[in-house]
């Protein structure tokens, strides 16, 4: 049920102007294009089945499996997190487990008032939304806010009275607290796993980088951008981990190295960089450059790096306002028409709208096209299981465990190859209640499917959103402040204690959140034409000002250490 993250193309410049920018080529067999494998695909796969397998396993044996809906609320918060250090982890986690049973709280509450479908309908798709716009803003990372529609959605058509709702939601929350347990067990074999991946991949993207960076031309300042995010989530995650343990001081070292190796990339040895990358992935002890010495204290300061606070979530909010209405209104409108065509789960049209909605249009219809190829195989799989699945109700759930175990195996590579595994799971848990004609429900998911996808990527176009080109200057603004401050601090003799440091950190995110923006407005419809040579001079002089303040704590002396 993980939605890969999307990978946010890159256009083609177009000239400066007044006018808006109107229709663009759509990528299709693009969208269809396998990736590598995540490095942790593993993890998800295998926590999901250990945490949806013991509630499972437990009604079967109580013979009271069309409980399973409300364990697999719980269950599936174990598809979150996996990307974070333990201490970030347990929260995020906690949080997610709260949002799930809220949404399945209000589903399960308007279910038991009303059995009106449109209304039900028009509920379902302000949770959506509600939703999409809480998951973006705090930046939860895949699947999203897909299976939290998913579970409130089909809610909301389970027969249900006031006085079920507490029991129910109870047995979501003890799915959830052993989801909770399941994604912390990880950290007692390798406690510092997450932010050890995080810091490798900011040293192969910053050799990456290094190794090409004298070229000058767009696919270098492109990876320059992906080595300045590489090292950016470095330091949110190592900065998550709570107290600064041993093994995070020596990974703060090898993301200074990073760092480094960014700024002095001329005298960069990258496979250096990748050896040390390698064993960080390993599960030894920690590399320490031994020609670090104090230099680098200055770099990474002492806890300077706080002095540096989060937007409030209300400000992460505000431009996510016409994404939100996109999806409250695709899901809405795409009830509405399955309604209007007779199909019997208009829940399924609703979930396939919410799926779609991504950073911008291009992405959606990306994401469209996916879900659309990914559905249609996956009834043709379902087509095939039935007839097992219909041996035992025991048969049942191994099948549904291992179809989760192969959808989040394979999503990572693409969504429409995992949604294959997706698919007949969901149908087969339509069947947890009772047995039920395998045509009628494929006939139902194609229609489902097809609506879903039409009408929501209709909406997407339909509903401009205006506030990209706007958080583009939102985002110059804030690169060209962080920028005058730390030249401020370059320029004073002898910079306050930490300040320095502090200045390069907000910089360094101020940057990477400019291009997330242009990137994300890119592939929008129907808006003025972008800043685009703003957005490349501010990211340079940016660069260039990081590199300064690397120089200047101390580290110049090590540029030429690492060859």
């Amino acid at each position: 049920m993980s939605s890969a993250t999307p990978q946010i193309p890159r256009v083609r410049r177009r000239p400066h102007g007044r006018h808006r920018s109107h229709g663009r080529r759509l990528p299709l067999a693009g969208a269809l294009r396998l990736g590598r494998p995540a490095d942790i695909w593993f993890k998800p796969a295998l926590s999901v089945v250990a945490s949806v397998a013991p509630p499972n396993l437990t009604l079967l044996a109580l013979g009271r499996l069309d409980l399973a809906m409300y364990t697999m609320a719980g269950s599936l918060c174990a598809l979150y997190a996996h990307n974070r250090p333990y201490a970030a982890r347990a929260r995020a986690l906690a949080w997610v487990v709260l949002g799930m049973l809220g949404g399945l709280a209000v589903a399960l509450t308007a279910a038991s008032l009303t059995t009106n479908a449109v209304v039900l309908v028009t509920v379902g798709a302000l949770l959506a939304a509600v939703q999409k716009a809480l998951c973006d803003a705090t930046r939860i990372g895949p699947p999203g806010h897909v299976v939290l529609a998913f579970i409130s959605s089909a809610s909301l058509f389970v027969p249900q009275t006031l006085g079920q709702v507490p029991g129910h939601l109870a047995l979501g929350a003890a799915a959830g607290a052993w989801a909770w347990i399941v994604g912390m067990a990880p950290g007692l074999v390798r406690p510092h796993g997450p932010e050890r991946r995080a810091t490798a991949h900011a040293l192969n993207a910053a050799a990456t980088y290094a190794e090409t960076a004298g070229s000058g031309d767009a696919a270098a300042r492109v990876r320059a951008a992906a080595a300045a995010a590489a090292v950016h989530g470095a330091w949110q995650s190592l900065l998550s981990t709570g107290a600064r343990s041993a093994p995070r001081r020596a990974l703060e070292r090898l993301v200074v190295r990073a760092e480094v190796a960014i700024a002095a990339p001329a005298d960069t040895e990258p496979e250096r960089l990748r050896a040390w990358a390698r064993e960080v992935r390993g599960a030894g002890p920690v590399p320490r450059p031994d020609d670090l010495g104090e230099a680098a204290d200055e770099l990474l300061g002492v806890e300077v790096e706080l002095a540096v606070p989060p937007n409030p979530l209300f400000r992460r909010l505000g431009p996510l306002a016409p994404i939100a209405l996109r999806t409250a209104l695709g899901c809405a409108l795409a009830g509405y028409a399955s309604l209007a065509l007779g199909v019997g789960r208009p829940y399924w049209a609703l979930v396939t709208a919410a799926s779609l909605y991504q950073a911008n249009v291009t992405l959606t219809w990306s994401r469209g096209v996916q879900r659309v190829v990914g559905n249609l195989i996956g009834v043709l799989f379902f087509a095939v299981l039935a007839p097992l699945a219909h041996l035992s109700q025991a048969v049942l759930v191994l099948l549904c465990l291992a179809l989760n175990f192969g959808a989040e195996a394979l999503i990572g590579r693409n969504y429409w190859l995992g949604s294959i595994c997706v698919t007949p799971m969901a149908l087969l848990i339509t069947e947890f209640a009772r047995v039920q004609q395998p045509g009628e429900l494929v006939t139902d998911r194609v229609a489902d499917t097809l609506v879903g996808a039409l009408v929501g990527f209709a909406a997407a176009v339909a509903v401009t959103n205006r506030r990209a080109v706007a958080r583009i200057e939102d985002a110059l603004d804030a690169v060209e402040r962080a920028r005058e401050r730390a030249v401020g601090l370059l320029d004073s003799e002898r910079p306050e204690s930490g300040a320095l440091e502090s200045a390069r950190r907000a910089l360094s995110g101020a940057v990477v959140e400019l291009r997330a923006a242009a990137d994300a407005a890119a592939g929008e419809w129907w808006q003025r034409a972008l800043p685009e040579e703003r957005v490349m001079r501010a990211e340079q002089s940016g660069h260039r000002t990081l590199a300064a303040t690397v120089r200047r704590q101390g580290l110049h002396s090590l540029e030429g250490a690492q060859a």
